[in-house]
């Protein structure tokens, strides 16, 4: 098995930032996402708070360039899916398409999607039921959908979303929407798109596809069908993934990786960034300052 430099666990802004900063070092870099290059950044219709886009950038675009800019300095990408790792000397990545070996790893798988958990869901995913509107949205042109979730990710779904859907229904619990409010005050400019608050996800309705989303107004107590063809799924997850790290790695109580100021675990040479980490604040910046700061210490390490 050949030996690398540095494997970096995950293809968000705290990977590919990781990516940039090793590669550009000449170390050999193996970078492994399981899924959509970009992560939960991707999914951002619109990002206006990272540094030196004055206009705001969308998130696909932002990672994509950042993965060509990796991709400049020689990293090897590899779509994986990561079941377990091995530590001693070497660090031992074991996946679904073979087994690799580095000798620092860097870990930024950041965390699930949330999801509803309540009947339908399940049943219905990829039916009408999605968790990624840039991926899926033009399928819904013209027809009504539902976007649930109260935060700067939901908003930014359904700004996208009004772009194709005849109607656009915001759905949270909460008494009002958490996003910033300069989104709040753009998805209110958006003729079709409506904000339902105080709601409470009871089904998602349907047979083969979707047809509604049952809810409970949680002031009368009053459940009701609202009729829309899709459902977006847009809350955040406060699970990390790390399941398969638990006994390998200091985890705190929610499993979020205990790092230092250098992002180093428990274990020497390896280093976790982003959101997968605790204390983490989940913001596109920070993960990419979580990235710089794995990368430029793993390379002391080796050195």
């Amino acid at each position: 098995m050949d030996i690398c430099d540095v494997i970096i666990i995950g293809g968000g802004p705290a990977g590919l930032t990781a990516a940039i900063y090793a590669a550009r070092e000449k170390e050999k870099v193996i970078l492994m996402e399981k899924g959509v290059t970009g992560g939960r950044a991707c999914e951002a219709e619109h990002i206006d708070n990272y540094p030196g886009f004055p206009e705001g950038i969308g998130g696909m675009e932002l990672t994509q360039l950042m993965f060509e800019q990796a991709n400049k300095f020689g990293l090897e990408y590899l779509t994986a899916e990561v079941i377990n790792i091995e530590l001693g000397q070497n660090k031992k990545v074991l996946t679904n398409i073979g087994d690799f070996a580095s000798r620092a790893l860097i870990i930024c798988g950041g965390s699930e999607k949330g999801r509803l958990n309540v009947p339908g869901e399940a049943e219905l995913t990829g039916k009408g039921v999605s968790y990624c509107a840039t991926c899926d949205g033009p399928l819904f042109s013209g027809r009504p959908v539902a976007v649930i979730g109260g935060g700067s990710i939901a908003v930014n779904e359904a700004l996208h979303l009004a772009r194709f859907a005849s109607k656009v229904f915001v759905v949270h619990r909460g008494n009002k929407l958490r996003a910033p409010q300069i989104l709040i005050d753009k998805a209110m400019q958006e003729p079709n798109i409506e904000v339902l608050t105080r709601q409470a996800i009871e089904a998602v309705e349907g047979t083969d596809k979707v047809t509604g989303l049952k809810l409970k107004n949680l002031a009368s107590g009053e459940s009701f069908v609202l009729q829309v063809d899709g459902v977006f799924v847009a809350v955040v997850s406060n699970k990390p993934n790390t399941a398969y790290l638990k006994g390998i790695l200091d985890l705190d109580d929610s499993g979020y990786i205990i790092v230092d100021e250098r992002m180093q675990t428990s274990i020497k040479g390896v280093f976790a960034a982003g959101d997968i980490r605790r204390n983490s604040i989940k913001q596109v910046v920070a993960a990419c300052g979580d990235g710089a700061v794995a990368a430029f210490y793993a390379r002391e390490y080796l050195k």
